[in-house]
């Protein structure tokens, strides 16, 4: 009798245990969170990048009720940043702003030390931003068909900026020369401020920019707007056409995009948490009108949605690179 109570008591306790690790995730989740939450971002301050996790912090502090720190760790177009938050720790204090250039392009064209499918939990999109075409006022080229007309006229002589070897700009570039089947030649600068001052000053005749760098020379009248890259204009810029717009180029389309993320193994619940946290953030109107001034829209989706559309990015991406044959320096 004592022998079977001793193992009647053992087995409860293993139950019990059990049980009890078990209900560990979501009472963590119930509580979550109980100390300021970190977003990385793979990009310097002052960027579109930064801008974003700028905007959606103080918000997404106030509906968790603690502080949201902006964590910048930038470097190889964005790539560091992705690194350090997919070895983060996976308990729904360490999120990450992703971008295109860091969970499709870089994985592309160099080896990079995180997977993009397996290392991160998606949560949501948060926003799309075009690339825009534009050019010195000395350029011949004031609209898409002209600019194809005079690279046509002169294969490999005009060559456009970019912020970086493989970054959205470059990559929305190099799918117009295959589309528009003109040659141009790509010049990579470390970042959009340096690109854009030497399109205003004349060294460079074109720049594939982010949108929200864009704007204010566009507005100033120190840079010419060609087409913005997406599928539909910009509110920033209504007046300026989409690269599609223009005969032979329907289809074209450049669009960039940051979603959040988190490490991957972060508890469900807390997914779902900040899910619904994001969503709410993202879609209100003060935020909707804040970005869209700077020609950023503010987008969300079931993180199911945002792991598919990251696939088809890759797929879609992953032609381009190989067909201009890129590769990192």
């Amino acid at each position: 009798m004592a022998q079977r109570f001793v193992r009647s008591t053992a087995a409860a306790a293993w139950c019990a245990a059990l049980f009890a690790l078990a209900a560990f995730p979501a009472a963590a989740a119930e509580d979550y969170p109980t100390r300021p939450v970190r977003i990385i971002v793979g990009f310097p301050p002052g960027g579109a990048t930064d801008l974003v996790a700028r905007a959606i912090g103080p918000k997404l502090g106030e509906a968790l009720q603690q502080q949201v720190v902006i964590d910048n760790r930038a470097g190889a177009n964005g790539t560091i940043g992705a690194a350090l938050a997919a070895d983060a720790t996976a308990d729904g204090y360490n999120l990450h702003l992703a971008t295109l250039g860091a969970l499709v392009i870089s994985p592309a064209i160099t080896k990079v030390p995180y997977s993009p499918l397996n290392d991160f939990a998606t949560i949501t999109m948060a926003v799309q931003l075009q690339n825009i075409f534009i050019a010195h006022p000395t350029v011949a080229a004031k609209s898409i068909p002209d600019l194809i007309k005079l690279a046509k006229q002169k294969p490999g002589a005009l060559n456009y900026a970019s912020s970086g070897l493989g970054s959205p700009g470059h990559l929305a570039g190099e799918l117009f020369k295959a589309m528009a089947k003109v040659d141009m030649v790509h010049i990579p600068y470390k970042g959009g401020g340096p690109a854009l001052t030497d399109l205003m000053g004349g060294q460079v005749p074109l720049f594939v920019a982010v949108i929200s760098t864009a704007v204010p020379p566009v507005k100033a009248g120190r840079a010419v707007a060609l087409a913005v890259t997406g599928a539909k204009r910009s509110p920033a810029l209504p007046e300026v056409p989409t690269v599609a717009e223009t005969p032979g180029m329907k289809g074209y389309e450049a669009s960039n995009w940051y979603g959040m993320v988190a490490p991957a193994g972060t508890p469900q619940p807390i997914i779902a948490r900040l899910h619904k946290e994001l969503a709410a953030v993202l879609n209100a109107a003060d935020m909707r009108d804040t970005l869209i001034a700077r020609g950023i829209e503010t987008t969300t989706s079931t993180p199911e949605a945002f792991t598919a559309y990251i696939k088809s990015e890759t797929a879609k991406w992953g032609k381009v690179i190989r067909a201009a044959n890129l590769r990192a320096n």
